[in-house]
């Protein structure tokens, strides 16, 4: 990603969003739950349905505080997903890539879902992003790279069913979303996931399943997309240039793998700087 008008040094902005973790509600999160085996897998996933049980979430406006959340990219040409509540509302967005140093990025809102499409001048090697279609079964497990808190963490979790997440405030809206019990988190990292917004949901083979949006602390759970809104926010995305293969994981490495993820600025942190 090289274009002298796109590397901007945006100094105390930066470290100022950065220190702004405020993709998700904040509160502490309890003991995680025994990890389930993969052998332990329940039946298909359903389809959403109107009786899915439903939770609230405050979306955070951007008009009136700077916010930060992760990205990832998902075309070599310089496209990228992450969370649509972290830059609704933003003027001016960018993605860090070491220091204080961040390039632009151009916002697309996704009409119905928690998902937005950023482009930069260039970009790394996309993720790869698993079959829409596929058939998830309960108990599988994904894994969440990002920016929890402003710093580099991840977080493990165990799918347990469909719920429906009714966002209230800028936005606000009913979104089916999937419903995941976290089973594991970057030593270290206590209370709030904020900040992992916007980040990829992996699967064990590294393929991206779904954008990790919301989190529920006090029940230990973490919300995704739906597979079929990430397939439809990436309809225009180009993804037949270049990407690598996802790394295989589990419960042991993703923490490793998701350093390298981040290494390669794959996976990157995303700031509203200033609001529209």
């Amino acid at each position: 990603m090289a274009r002298h008008l796109d590397w901007l040094v945006y100094g105390g902005l930066v470290a100022g969003a950065v220190a702004l973790s405020l993709a998700f509600r904040s509160a502490d999160a309890p003991p995680a739950p025994p990890v389930a085996g993969e052998d332990e897998l329940g039946g298909v996933l359903g389809p959403a349905t109107p009786f899915d049980p439903t939770v609230v979430v405050q979306a955070p406006d951007a008009r009136r505080q700077l916010t930060s959340g992760t990205a990832f990219a998902v075309s070599g040409e310089g496209q990228w997903l992450t969370a649509r509540h972290v830059v609704e509302g933003c003027r001016e967005a960018a993605l860090i890539v070491g220091g204080d140093r961040a390039v632009a990025a151009d916002i697309q809102l996704a009409r119905d879902s928690d998902i937005a499409l950023l482009t930069t001048d260039g970009g790394p090697n996309a993720l790869p992003v698993g079959p829409a279609r596929e058939r998830l079964r309960v108990g599988r497990h994904a894994y969440h790279p990002g920016y929890p808190q402003g710093r580099p963490g991840e977080a493990a979790s165990r799918l347990i069913g469909r719920e429906t997440l009714r966002f209230r405030g800028r936005g606000q809206r009913d979104e089916p979303v999937l419903a995941w019990a976290e089973i594991g988190r970057t030593e270290g990292l206590h209370g709030t996931l904020s900040g992992l917004s916007g980040g990829p949901a992996l699967d064990s083979q590294g393929r991206v399943i779904a954008v990790t949006i919301a989190e529920a602390p006090r029940r230990g759970r973490i919300y995704t997309t739906a597979a079929e809104s990430m397939a439809a926010a990436t309809q225009s995305v180009d993804q037949t240039g270049q990407y690598a293969p996802g790394a295989v994981i589990n419960t042991h490495n993703y923490g490793t793998v998701a350093d390298g993820l981040r290494r390669d600025l794959r996976v990157a942190q995303v700031v509203c700087l200033s609001a529209a």
